[in-house]
């Protein structure tokens, strides 16, 4: 396969941005993923105003990433839960938290993951679909895929 540039093709990275790079998005999907699907209790452990949560948590709905699901019919309310698509976001929020606990956690990790199936703390890793090793920055290089139209039609 042919190397490529960042100015030859469509990003899926910027793609998913647009979906999910809001800085509040990001915090109700870990929300999400600790557990929390009730609005009163997202807005409470997030401290964000309620018309922003409503929004977020509309464009998460209507993205495919969350569902709304009544559990109260008087008051009505609702709890949010995600979708296959939204909980295919857990390698990335994992991914950031690692990240953070790396480089701004300066009295260790807030947060452990403990595997269910073992019970050990563990840190998961990207590796390679191929091999199976551990896949980082240096010992890949992208080249053109499926999706990308000829450099020349672009």
């Amino acid at each position: 396969m042919d190397e490529i540039s960042s100015s030859t093709y469509r990003c899926s990275v910027a793609r998913t941005v647009e979906v999910v790079g809001e800085r509040w998005t990001m915090l109700i999907l870990r929300e999400a993923f600790l557990g929390v699907k009730r609005f009163d209790h997202i807005q409470r452990d997030l401290g964000i105003a309620r018309n922003i949560l409503s929004d977020r948590l509309g464009k998460l709905v209507d993205q495919g990433i969350m569902e709304k699901r009544p559990y109260s019919e008087r008051p009505p309310r609702y709890e949010y839960r995600l979708t296959a698509k939204g909980r295919d976001l857990y390698p990335i929020v994992v991914t950031l938290m690692q990240w953070g606990d790396t480089y701004t956690a300066t009295d260790g990790a807030p947060v452990v993951l403990v595997h269910d199936a073992c019970g050990a703390v563990t840190s998961p890793v990207l590796t390679c679909d191929g091999c199976g090793e551990p896949v980082h920055a240096l010992n890949v290089h992208p080249v053109r895929g499926p999706g990308l139209a000829s450099a020349d039609a672009a």
